[in-house]
Protein backbone atom coordinates (compact mmCIF):
# COMPACT_ATOMS: atom_id res chain seq x y z
CA UNK A 1 0.00 0.00 0.00
CA UNK A 2 2.54 2.41 1.11
CA UNK A 3 4.55 1.50 -2.97
CA UNK A 4 1.26 2.72 -3.89
CA UNK A 5 1.26 6.07 -2.63
CA UNK A 6 4.68 6.63 -3.54
CA UNK A 7 4.05 5.72 -7.20
CA UNK A 8 0.87 8.03 -7.11
CA UNK A 9 3.50 10.51 -6.04
CA UNK A 10 1.98 10.81 -2.03
CA UNK A 11 5.00 9.92 -0.94
CA UNK A 12 7.50 11.65 0.74
CA UNK A 13 10.25 13.89 -0.01
CA UNK A 14 13.09 11.69 -1.27
CA UNK A 15 11.09 8.63 -1.52
CA UNK A 16 11.00 6.98 -5.71
CA UNK A 17 8.63 6.14 -7.64
CA UNK A 18 9.05 2.53 -9.24
CA UNK A 19 10.00 3.68 -12.22
CA UNK A 20 12.62 6.01 -10.73
CA UNK A 21 14.02 2.90 -9.15
CA UNK A 22 14.13 1.46 -12.41
CA UNK A 23 15.96 3.99 -14.06
CA UNK A 24 18.32 4.00 -11.49
CA UNK A 25 18.84 0.38 -11.95
CA UNK A 26 19.55 0.73 -15.49
CA UNK A 27 21.52 3.86 -15.24
CA UNK A 28 24.19 2.32 -12.78
CA UNK A 29 24.23 -1.06 -14.80
CA UNK A 30 25.38 1.23 -17.72
CA UNK A 31 27.78 3.31 -15.42
CA UNK A 32 29.28 -0.02 -14.42
CA UNK A 33 29.63 -1.23 -18.10
CA UNK A 34 31.04 2.42 -19.16
CA UNK A 35 33.84 1.90 -16.52
CA UNK A 36 34.56 -1.27 -17.57
CA UNK A 37 35.12 0.19 -21.15
CA UNK A 38 37.21 2.75 -20.39
CA UNK A 39 39.56 0.08 -17.93
CA UNK A 40 39.78 -2.28 -21.16
CA UNK A 41 40.17 0.40 -23.05
CA UNK A 42 43.20 2.27 -20.81
CA UNK A 43 44.84 -1.26 -20.70
CA UNK A 44 44.94 -0.99 -24.45
CA UNK A 45 46.72 2.34 -24.87
CA UNK A 46 48.86 1.09 -22.68
CA UNK A 47 50.00 -1.84 -24.60
CA UNK A 48 50.06 -0.38 -27.75
CA UNK A 49 51.95 2.22 -26.21
CA UNK A 50 54.58 -0.13 -25.26
CA UNK A 51 55.07 -1.64 -28.46
CA UNK A 52 56.29 1.74 -30.38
Amino acid sequence: MKRTDIDAGRGQVGELTGAERDELRRLRRENQGARQERAMLRKAAAFFAKET
